[in-house]
């Protein structure tokens, strides 16, 4: 991987009608300053830029040579007037997300082809086509039958491949209350933040060591996957998420080897954009 080259700012049209950024903007721009300090020191080659933005436009990540996609612009739906965000815990003890899930969904990257499969009935997606993502039948009734327990409203979903044949799926399920989501994350999903399902695709799977914390966002807990060698055909990635009352998986895979970079941006972006 090239050593990291020193991003040029994306142009945000809105910049001048964004409201001034709060103390969390500070830390998290210090966060990406350290992060791609480390990352030149060390040879990693992976820098981001994203900063924490108050409920206005996330940008998206122009394509570097360190294999980032070229992302449209992100922006984030306005909520309606007086509603708190989902991580607003004096106002929002509930963690409800406001905004339409289906316009938190990351879109696809420029260049990328839509995944037909996961476009849904007016933008909700079928539990089914969500259960088609585990390898094995039974686990499918199995993780089925937990998503009904622990009353599942809906499914918002959105998939590409792109150019280099990297298959993307993101899947964002929303139930009533956070403390649920978070629940069926850490006891239904997962176990010491290991999957407890197999994804279709790899055999084996680990947490992934080396996923940079400066992928992650505050508020948002991501857990991170990787198929572990030897590979089949393909290696995938998948990271669960929670935030608030939403929960979303995340699965990439390629033949070959799944690189690690558009991933970890496409956890970022998502994540922002669920913060």
């Amino acid at each position: 991987m090239e050593p990291p080259a020193v991003a040029e700012p994306v142009p945000d049209e809105s910049a001048s009608q964004a409201p001034k950024k709060d103390r969390r903007v500070l830390r998290a721009a210090l966060r990406w300053v350290s992060v791609v300090a480390v990352f030149a020191v060390s040879g990693a080659g992976t820098a981001y830029g994203i900063t924490r933005l108050d409920r206005t436009d996330v940008p998206g990540l122009a394509t570097h040579s360190d294999g980032r996609w070229a992302y449209p612009t992100l922006v984030r739906p306005p909520l309606p007037s007086g509603s708190p965000g989902p991580n607003d815990e004096a106002r929002n003890p509930a963690g409800t997300h406001f905004a339409d899930l289906r316009a938190l969904v990351l879109p696809e990257p420029k260049g990328a082809t839509a995944d037909a499969a996961l476009k849904g009935t007016d933008g909700w997606l079928a539990t089914g086509t969500f259960l088609k993502e585990f390898a094995v039948s039974t686990e499918r009734k199995d993780v089925g039958q937990r998503l009904t327990d622990n009353g599942l409203r809906h499914i918002a979903a959105r998939g590409w491949t792109t150019a280099d044949g990297t298959h993307t799926r993101v899947y964002l399920l929303q139930f009533d209350t956070a403390a649920v989501a978070e629940h069926m994350l850490s006891d239904e999903l997962t176990s010491f933040e290991a999957p407890m399902y197999r994804i279709r695709g790899g055999e084996t799977y680990e947490l992934d060591p080396d996923f940079p914390s400066a992928a992650r966002v505050d508020d948002v807990h991501a857990t991170a996957i990787r198929e572990a060698k030897p590979y089949g055909a393909e290696q995938v990635r998948e990271a669960y998420l929670t935030s608030g009352d939403a929960l979303a998986l995340i699965v990439q895979s390629r033949k070959g080897l799944a690189p690690a970079v558009p991933f970890q941006q496409t956890v970022a972006l998502q994540s922002e954009l669920l913060d």
